[in-house]
């Protein structure tokens, strides 16, 4: 699979003519049927672009670092374990792409005064035809207000990093410990806890001029350099803190568990596929059981108390398996994505017969990130190399009556596509080559995503989540 970042620096800003589109869930109206622009089907002209629906977003905007970035990861904070209401807050670490290998920086920021508005998925209006003047004018007034102001803050840390960044997460437990697997072959363990607490002091003005320009120094708490290649699968234990697994495109995979201030890694790898480890996912409620894909088109399961030889392997894709995600709502179910624009759920309760419970094809090429949502146990998020993020929800099925009813109401028609997969709930693009999308694990329907021309942060209306009841808990303070 090719990981690679082939354009690091941003593009200039053109003025182009524009292309109405929006998410499979709420189609742009237009008089009279009309067709509906098809992601990775249609080709845009010369000087088109798309136009996002803004009846589609409840937020999205647009941010970057510096450098393209390859991988990200969010760091967990303390303002609230549930959050549902605007303005938001998020913290995050991301690695850079730069041209030149000295250049390269792990990025530690923070977005505030992220401020949006919650819409309906579907207008009442467009549904029971209400035309009502008053109702018009009160939404112009709510949008003009909702406009002002809301351009989201970004203060920013660089701390310097020997080459790209192929992969980047941070510590659950213990969120500002991060670790990077380098270009370079070394996997590093960072304590980045003195730059999380300088921005979360930061005041909630612009940063001062050249504040962001500052790349610091700052020495890794460990560098292991035992992998005989570069790689991109790394993972944190959520049930041990401190453990951590590490794949190398050489086919090994390294066991590093926590002393007291440092960490023991086992020099012996776990070997069990006959190509490059592309990722890993440890068991959400299993503490030594942890998943591996490759590029030889399995999916294996490890116990690290029974030896270096996987448990389980399974032949998942007919090509190779990029990204997998282990369901930490529904543990049983693990989701693959393959370069050949497929992605796939299985059982692992069924795994040694046949675990698929589903499949689908409407990728036009790799899949680069996969990840279940962390508060809706049938939804996943996916990205891939056509441009395209989707959502989907599994628990949906096509209901024709229900489609007819919808349609009848609708007094001018969107001619849409008839074979889009029932599940699919939402289409995002305007981002170039995505790499990889992480669900906001404390704001519901918040997914932040990587691309070669930044970052997008996006919550599409109609993926609105159940909030439980307390959000005002909050999390216990990560000590350095």
């Amino acid at each position: 699979m090719g990981r690679t970042i082939k354009k690091a620096k941003k593009a200039k800003s053109k003025k182009t003519k524009k292309v109405e589109a929006s998410s499979s869930s709420n189609p742009a109206v237009a008089p009279g049927p009309a067709k509906v622009w098809q992601p990775g089907v249609d080709a845009l002209e010369d000087g088109e672009e798309l136009q996002f629906d803004p009846e589609a977003y409840n937020y999205l905007r647009g941010f970057d670092i510096g450098w393209s970035c390859l991988s990200f990861d969010v760091v967990r904070d303390q303002l609230g374990l549930v959050r549902s209401e605007f303005p938001h807050t998020l913290y995050g670490v991301a690695g850079t792409q730069a041209e030149k290998a000295s250049s390269n920086y792990i990025g530690i920021f923070k977005l505030s005064n992220i401020r949006g508005k919650k819409r309906e998925p579907i207008p009442a209006s467009t549904v029971d035809g209400d035309t009502d003047a008053d109702s018009d004018s009160s939404s112009d007034e709510e949008d003009e207000e909702m406009n002002e102001d809301t351009k989201p803050i970004l203060h920013l840390k660089k701390v310097a990093h020997a080459g790209c960044v192929n992969r980047i997460h941070s510590m659950t437990q213990k969120p500002h410990l991060c670790a990077t697997w380098g270009d370079t072959g070394h996997v590093q363990v960072w304590d980045l806890s003195s730059y999380l607490n300088s921005l979360a002091e930061a005041e909630s003005g612009a940063p001062a001029p050249k504040e962001d320009d500052i790349i610091h120094k700052h020495l890794p708490l460990k560098v292991f350099s035992g992998h005989k290649d570069e790689g991109y699968a790394l993972d944190w234990s959520p049930l041990v803190t401190g453990r951590l697994v590490s794949g190398d495109c050489n086919k090994c995979i390294h066991l590093w568990e926590p002393t007291s201030n440092n960490w023991n890694v086992d020099a012996n790898p776990f070997v069990g596929h006959t190509a490059s480890v592309e990722d890993l996912q440890w068991s959400p409620t299993e503490a030594d059981v942890f998943a591996s894909c490759s590029v030889d088109g399995t999916i294996a399961i490890w116990d690290i108390r029974t030896g270096k030889k996987p448990c389980i392997s399974i032949k998942a894709h007919k090509a190779d398996v990029n990204v997998i995600s282990w369901n930490r709502l529904a543990s049983s179910m693990i989701a693959s994505g393959c370069d050949d624009g497929s992605f796939s759920v299985r059982d692992l309760r069924s795994i040694q017969e046949d675990s698929l419970v589903a499949h689908f094809e409407y990728h036009k090429k790799a899949i680069t990130s996969i990840e279940w949502s962390p508060h809706e146990a049938a939804s996943l998020a996916v990205t891939s190399e056509d441009h395209q993020l989707t959502i989907w929800d599994l628990s949906l099925e096509r209901d024709a009556e229900e489609e007819a009813e919808f349609r009848a109401k609708m007094k001018e028609q969107a001619n849409a596509p008839e074979d889009l997969p029932p599940q699919l709930l939402f289409v995002h693009q305007g981002q170039k080559d995505l790499k990889e999308l992480h669900w906001h694990p404390q704001i519901p329907s918040m997914i932040i995503s990587t691309a070669v021309d930044g970052f997008n942060v996006l919550m599409p209306s109609n993926i609105d989540t159940t909030i439980p009841g307390n959000t005002d808990a909050t999390m216990a303070s990560a000590k350095s």
